[in-house]
């Protein structure tokens, strides 16, 4: 079963640091239990979730302690004490990029890190939405196995999880999946100051897609999730019809049978050029710099802007791969808020050339800067462009 929230449904609610300890169970096949002690909640969070973790969990009880507790913010302060939902993603061998030594600053992108196994525990919970534990400081202790989980019975593990993603990103975006044309104002096109009141209302889009790009950054059939779990299913059959005339020997993940280095988002013909150079420049100030923990720093700014970029431009400019014409109302005043977004791109970049440390870093951060003026450039002409029409 799916996530049933309310209205305004919230983002993913992240409890890494706050863990003091906790247990999760599957022992049972088909349903998974758990507790989980939080700093500074006198009851343990219980977990009673549908569906099965990964084949490294499966059959097990794992508990698991954090050495460090640390506050974390308030975003868990209501969760309800009794959590029923069904699994996302529970596994104990996620991969996830660590500084080589411990004493280092992960948010300094010339740092050696190295790849480590994890704890992931991620569910969706029918009151509080997805709920996402991730950490590879926890110590484990993991029970002997009751029964076991085949790699047939794991693929469609995973698929209902990436399905349980889909549902709640369609409830936090208010997609109706049955309603293609949308709401209806009448037979005249909406101008683009009607569409900007409308757009006022949809600025979690660029948090959803954000949301999803952390998630399969580091996925081999990461575009593919992606465009799957933010119910772009034009894009996705772009993306499954050329991958249809390739070779696949080499597959390394069964779910989408995508190559290692995965299809470039830009590539398909269908998918508008400016959306895809949109997201490649978002990808690689992701790649650049590494977020903060401050919201408000450069680091941050930057790539939250650029990824608001992304985002609205895939909602606006790739209508036609999904079957309808965007009206040029719309587009006008996506675009026109894309123009800020890039100013406020360029001013965090330039913040971060003034604090670049070596040549090397000042080159990467000037190259995206580069990149960002253009596509404002390309902006302002398709906006003079739809204007003229």
């Amino acid at each position: 079963m799916g996530p049933t929230l309310s209205d305004n449904p919230p983002m993913a609610c992240r409890l890494d640091r706050a863990v003091i300890r906790g247990a999760i169970d599957n022992r049972t096949p088909g349903r998974t239990t758990g507790r989980i002690w939080l700093l500074g909640r006198p009851q343990p969070l219980q977990l009673q979730l549908d569906g099965d973790c990964w084949r490294d969990v499966a059959g097990t009880l794992v508990e698991f302690v954090n050495r460090q507790p640390q506050p974390c913010s308030a975003s868990w302060a209501d969760l309800d004490d009794l959590q029923r939902g069904s699994v996302g993603d529970i596994t104990i061998s996620r991969r996830l990029r660590v500084a080589a030594d411990p004493a280092s600053d992960l948010d300094d992108p010339d740092i050696p890190t190295v790849w480590v196994n994890s704890v992931s525990i991620e569910w969706f919970s029918a009151s509080n939405g997805r709920v996402l534990i991730e950490s590879a400081d926890f110590a484990l202790r993991q029970s002997p196995s009751v029964w076991r989980m085949d790699a047939d019975e794991e693929m469609a593990q995973r698929l209902a999880n990436l399905q349980a993603m889909r549902d709640h990103m369609a409830l936090v975006l208010g997609r109706n999946e049955n309603d293609e044309e949308g709401e209806a104002t009448g037979d005249d096109e909406a101008d683009e100051f009607v569409w900007e009141e409308r757009l006022k209302e949809s600025d979690r889009l660029a948090e959803a897609y954000e949301e999803v790009l952390e998630k399969y950054a580091d996925d081999p059939a990461g575009d593919q999730k992606e465009a799957f779990a933010m119910g772009w299913d034009g894009l996705l059959g772009a993306m499954a019809d050329e991958e249809e005339s390739e070779e696949d020997d080499d597959l390394s993940d069964p779910l989408f049978d995508s190559e290692e280095d995965g299809a470039e988002f830009g590539e398909h013909g269908d998918i508008h050029p400016l959306q895809a150079r949109a997201h490649e420049v978002a990808l690689r100030a992701m790649d650049t710099v590494h977020r903060e923990s401050d919201d408000d720093s450069a680091a941050s700014r930057m790539v939250a802007n650029l990824l608001q970029v992304s985002c609205k431009l895939a909602g606006a400019l790739n209508g036609i791969s999904a079957g309808y014409q965007p009206e040029t109302g719309f587009v006008l005043a996506v675009l026109k808020r894309c123009l800020q977004w890039l100013n406020d791109a360029i001013a965090a970049c330039n913040e971060l050339l003034d604090q670049a440390p070596d040549d090397e870093q000042h080159l990467a951060f000037g190259s995206l800067r580069l990149s960002t003026f253009e596509l404002r450039e390309e902006i302002v002409a398709l906006r003079r462009e739809l204007q003229q029409r």
